[in-house]
């Protein structure tokens, strides 16, 4: 078995096309005995990890990676794999789309504590790995990836590299760092493309096909992943999908639970559940007030698609307000805590009061509010306390 499991790993190196290195290369720590990488199906976790192997410089019979929903699993185990890699002198095992396979978590456990082997793993379905009964919380790291960034997007398309910034840099030194930016690349000219297509990596293998690909992406996650979680009926996974389609056609700041309840099918209760399964699972973002907390059975505050792509994939018309905070929040999610303020659209980091709008957009509502902002759309710099939308796109 071991024999095919590697020839299939040399395949797999033989095949990768992908030299572009993502945000994240830099950020896990290798020396830790037990890895896991979570994020959304099409982040490029995969491409990491065997851009990673392929660099590891250790003799190729030390380092493996498996598929956990290959056909060769069909009559083995990971432990039984793991065991016999380790006897030969492996080294580094990863173990890809591990959610897939039964009873992972006690496995990996296992692995864990029987043997000396470093292994890194991998899920598309972060509602599974978060999901997972046993104790892996004192073994596993793990790392929650997210899909491209727009400073990511402008690097692949244009083969140029650009520096990331902090929200602190952001905030106090935008003028100064968009000047940067402006002088090197013209952000605005590439933006639509972005909000439409540029999310997903694999936007750039084949870029015909992009919308496609990313319908077949979602409807996985709302088809096999949450189902897998949850046992969901099937007119509960078609109840799935209207809800996404309804989350389209409202505003953020105009959601009504009674009416949504009602076209959906469901009581507001199971609703409740519905938003928290397509916000785990990577399609929605549900953002509440500080006072709300993580309460799932509380009415959410501002209930937006995941990312922009998805509004141009599932929405038969993009409302341009709903897209300037559907990327400002998605961007941010990524080190950040937003809530939703009484006044303004986000609170970041419980101190960064934010307002979201168009180019013209002025500060009346967050008036003589200490540490408030303006986040303007369609402007290539800023000026005092206005700040350009595009460069929150570089905070990762």
């Amino acid at each position: 078995m071991l024999d095919i499991l590697s020839a299939n790993f040399i395949l797999y190196l033989a095949n990768l096309k992908q030299s572009y290195k993502r945000y994240f290369w830099d950020e896990i720590d290798h020396n830790d005995k037990l890895i896991g990488i979570v994020g959304a199906r099409g982040v490029g976790k995969t491409t990491y990890i065997l851009q990673y192997l392929k660099e590891l410089d250790i003799p190729l019979h030390k380092k493996l990676y498996i598929s956990a929903d290959s056909l060769e699993m069909a009559d083995t185990t990971l432990l039984h794999i793991a065991k016999e890699f380790s006897s030969l002198g492996g080294q580094v095992l990863a173990i890809d789309e591990i959610h897939k396979y039964k009873n992972f978590e006690i496995e990996l456990k296992n692995i864990y504590d029987m043997l000396d082997l470093n292994v890194i793993f991998s899920g598309s379905s972060a509602l599974k790995l978060e999901h997972s009964t046993a104790d892996l919380s004192r073994r596993a790291v793990m790392y929650r990836v997210q899909g491209l960034s727009y400073r990511e997007f402008l690097e692949i398309r244009l083969g140029i590299a650009l520096a990331r910034y902090s929200l602190e840099d952001i905030l106090t030194r935008h003028v100064e760092i968009a000047l940067e930016i402006n002088q090197r690349v013209k952000p605005l000219e590439f933006w639509e493309e972005y909000l439409k297509f540029g999310f997903y990596p694999f936007y750039f293998q084949n870029k015909e096909t992009y919308p496609l690909k990313l319908q077949e992406t979602i409807n996985a996650v709302i088809e096999t992943d949450i189902p897998s979680i949850f046992a969901l009926k099937y007119e509960n996974i078609v109840n799935l999908k209207k809800l996404v389609k309804l989350v389209c056609s409202s505003k953020p700041f105009t959601i009504n639970i009674k009416e949504l309840s009602a076209k959906v099918g469901v009581d507001r209760d199971t609703l409740y559940l519905f938003m928290d399964y397509l916000h785990r699972g990577k399609i929605l973002q549900v953002h509440r007030s500080k006072t709300k907390g993580d309460n799932i059975f509380l009415k959410p505050d501002k209930i937006y698609l995941n990312n922009t792509n998805l509004n141009y994939c599932y929405c038969a018309n993009q409302e341009a307000g709903t897209l300037r905070e559907t990327f400002f929040a998605n961007q941010l999610s990524q080190g950040h805590s937003i809530e939703i303020p009484q006044k303004g659209d986000f609170l970041i980091d419980e101190k960064h009061l934010v307002e979201v709008g168009g180019k013209e957009k002025g500060f009346a509502q967050i008036k003589n509010i200490e540490n408030s902002f303006v986040v303007a759309d369609g402007i290539e710099s800023g000026f005092g306390n206005k700040i350009p939308l595009w460069l929150f796109g570089f905070l990762y």
